[in-house]
């Protein structure tokens, strides 16, 4: 019984979603086996051997697999598929593209967004946007399976050595074609990675104010911006920094939400943060059932004033 990790990269470092995704393998038991498939990705196929619990590293390299195209990653976890019990994806935009293709192909049922392994066959993974857990026990020869990445600690980067063996790459599939990317650039920390997130919601009331308030504190602490799908459905923020069942899933060392009052599916998104901060004039808000620390104040007076403080 062995497991296959399918990483992700930018085909020079390998992703932190990779190192929580390996953690879950490690859980399934057996030797853990992680498929880097890129474009002149020969330094990320290094990073992934030096992994702990990584027992060998399968290097693909072509320039169809350059930009990740879910129909050509797929095929080439097909060809190898057959020799694993399991196949791992982080539960990210590129994880979840790839793995209901493989699952299909093999005929089996994917298993979403585990957030634990409870042994081989049996896993745990939130339904009802996080308000229950079901356990799930799968008898598929195969078991293919999208890793909530909050759900497991990172394994760490370095302190081993996997052999790196190299497998021949497929032909494009000719079925999708990469045209071009437009990438915003932002000196702060990418949203899932970041230790720390301030948090805006529609009580901001406009774009401006989103700036003018959280900006200065997201600054003083060298944070992530996020934004409820209330503040991004009205234009305060953009869409690639909503925090919850429909953005983006975070896990923060700390989580300070402004003006959020809490509905379920932006809970669902942020409540495994290990420490969260609230500031809302709403004592009754959602917001204050999963925060450590709560605040009910004008956010307008109390964030400038914690930011001035700090």
């Amino acid at each position: 019984m062995s497991a296959l990790v399918i990483a992700e990269h930018d085909n020079a470092s390998i992703k932190g979603a990779t190192l929580n995704t390996i953690t879950a393998a490690v859980a399934c038991g057996g030797e853990v086996h992680v498929l880097v498939a890129g474009h002149h990705a020969a330094a990320a196929a290094a990073a992934a051997a030096q992994i702990a619990g990584v027992s060998k590293v399968i290097h693909a390299d072509a320039e169809s697999l350059a930009h990740g195209l879910a129909e050509n990653v797929a095929a080439q976890v097909l060809a190898i598929a057959s020799h694993y019990s399991h196949i791992l994806f982080p539960a990210t935009a590129a994880g979840k593209n790839v793995a209901p293709r493989v699952a299909a192909k093999l005929d089996v049922g994917q298993i979403s967004d585990v957030t634990k392994v409870e042994s081989a066959d049996t896993f745990e993974r939130p339904i009802y946007a996080g308000n229950a857990i079901a356990t799930v026990q799968s008898t598929d020869a195969v078991k293919v399976i999208t890793v909530r990445t909050t759900g497991f600690d990172a394994a760490p980067a370095s302190g081993a050595s996997a052999p790196v063996e190299s497998a021949a790459a497929l032909a494009d599939s000719g079925l999708s074609a990469f045209k071009g990317s437009e990438i915003a650039k932002n000196d702060r920390p990418e949203l899932t990675a970041a230790k720390i997130i301030v948090s805006g919601g529609r009580a901001l009331g406009s774009a401006e104010k989103f700036g003018e308030v959280m900006t200065p504190l997201a600054d003083k602490l060298g944070a992530a911006i996020g934004a409820s799908r209330a503040a991004v459905d009205a234009g305060y923020a953009a869409n690639d920094l909503q925090v919850g069942q429909t953005g983006k899933i975070v896990a923060p060392q700390l989580y300070v939400a402004c003006g959020i009052s809490g509905a379920i599916q932006h809970l669902a998104g942020m409540k495994d943060s290990k420490v969260i901060v609230a500031i809302n004039k709403d004592p009754e808000a959602p917001i204050f059932s999963v925060a450590d620390f709560g605040l009910v104040a004008d956010l307008f007076t109390a964030v400038p004033e914690l930011t001035q403080t700090l």
